[in-house]
């Protein structure tokens, strides 16, 4: 099988990991050799719930007993989408009581572009050096690295971009600009946290200047940093959120929320102005209603915060300069990129899944699944402290 993926899949990169799955259960993946390896990613942060959770498959089950795609997104009564607007909301501030249903976080990025401009009536967006949002034309826009997108330019005029924790920089926010585009902590930049009432300072600026604030959850969100969603840590509401991946389970989901005001003037002016054949798929709605009942009924978010500790005090190691990141969202920033590619690498081999963040070369990505035992966390720390070891031995 490896040979027919070099041949007709298209490839993301030059050296793809390569595993060749058999299957997954729980917090493993297995390969077709029979080997077992413990998932410290969860599919980059989007199997919430592991591989294979019961409730989340049967949920699935169910719905493609019922019925799947029946119309496009927002003409028909679907019970699966309904109640999952209806679950996101109740799990949202007050005035964020509506609910678009999309395929994938990217394309709420896009939706809640569209939504900000229509909105404002203005057409600049300010966002984050060092940002991602995605790869539509759209996201790239928005995404603060010119190394992945001189390739594709001209994109789409109009950003600007500030530093992420400089508020010196947040007089770049005027009376032009229809929002500030940002994730709550960034992600591809290293895990970075906002420091000093950034995000509050930020909304503050917005509202002075009649901006919106849209706050990317997409890695965020859903449990991951303690809360159900990333920015109620950090004494903040946006006038937009973006969600996806632990929104779904494993799922391809995403979804843009925002008052349901504002969203009313996406019907009108001009009529269907965001429109979806799949988004809301009913198969992918109720996974993401299964998903979020879990997370809440076990208790998840708090015990991410938990999980969060005893990963960072089991990760005590001299090639290990710092563990950034909030809950199950971090990142072990290592001496050098070259020990972070070996890492990988050797922990595989050692039967430990991790991975790599975009543009931080000196880290390892851990964000395993939220139900995630703490045996199982123990193991993965071992694995980890183990492969140094190894790596160090070699090189002496």
């Amino acid at each position: 099988m490896k040979k027919d993926f070099f041949k007709y899949q298209a490839q993301t990169s030059s050296h793809p990991l390569a595993l060749e799955i058999a299957k997954a259960k729980g917090s493993y993946i297995y390969d077709t050799s029979g080997k077992k390896y413990l998932d410290f990613v969860a599919g980059v942060s989007a199997n919430s719930l592991g591989h294979n959770n019961p409730r989340v498959t049967a949920a699935i089950k169910n719905q493609l007993d019922a019925y799947t795609h029946v119309m496009v997104y927002g003409e028909f009564i679907q019970q699966p989408q309904v109640q999952l607007c209806k679950l996101l909301v109740e799990n949202s501030p007050k005035d964020l009581n509506c609910v678009y249903i999309t395929n994938s976080g990217t394309e709420a990025t896009e939706g809640a572009l569209k939504l900000a401009k229509r909105v404002t009536l203005r057409s600049e967006i300010i966002a984050a050096k060092n940002s991602y949002h995605g790869n539509t034309m759209g996201s790239m826009s928005v995404s603060g690295v010119e190394k992945q997108n001189a390739a594709f330019r001209p994109l789409i005029p109009g950003t600007k971009f500030i530093e992420f924790n400089n508020e010196i920089e947040l007089i770049k926010i005027t009376n032009k600009t229809a929002a500030v585009i940002l994730e709550t902590i960034q992600g591809g930049a290293g895990f970075i946290t906002p420091n000093n009432n950034f995000l509050t300072k930020v909304k503050q600026r917005c509202k002075e200047v009649g901006a919106l604030l849209i706050l990317d959850e997409i890695q965020t969100g859903i449990g991951r940093t303690g809360t159900f969603w990333g920015f109620e840590n950090y004494n903040v509401v946006p006038d937009i959120i973006i969600t996806g991946k632990g929104l779904g389970g494993g799922m391809p989901i995403g979804a843009f929320i925002s008052s349901l005001e504002y969203m009313k003037q996406l019907k009108e002016n001009p009529k269907l102005g965001h429109i979806s054949t799949f988004a809301g798929h009913p198969v992918i709605s109720a996974a993401g209603v299964a998903t979020i009942n879990e997370i809440i009924k076990h208790n998840l978010m708090k015990e991410s915060l938990r999980k969060g500790e005893l990963i960072r005090n089991k990760l005590k190691h001299p090639s290990i300069t710092e563990i950034r990141g909030k809950g199950l969202m971090l990142a072990a920033i290592l001496e050098t990129p070259e020990l972070a590619v070996k890492m990988v690498h050797k922990c595989m081999q050692n039967g430990l899944i991790l991975f790599f963040l975009l543009f931080e070369s000196r880290a390892l990505r851990i964000s395993p699944p939220l139900s995630i035992s703490d045996h199982e966390i123990t193991i993965g720390c071992e694995i980890i402290l183990k492969s140094l070891k190894e790596l160090k031995e070699l090189k002496e």
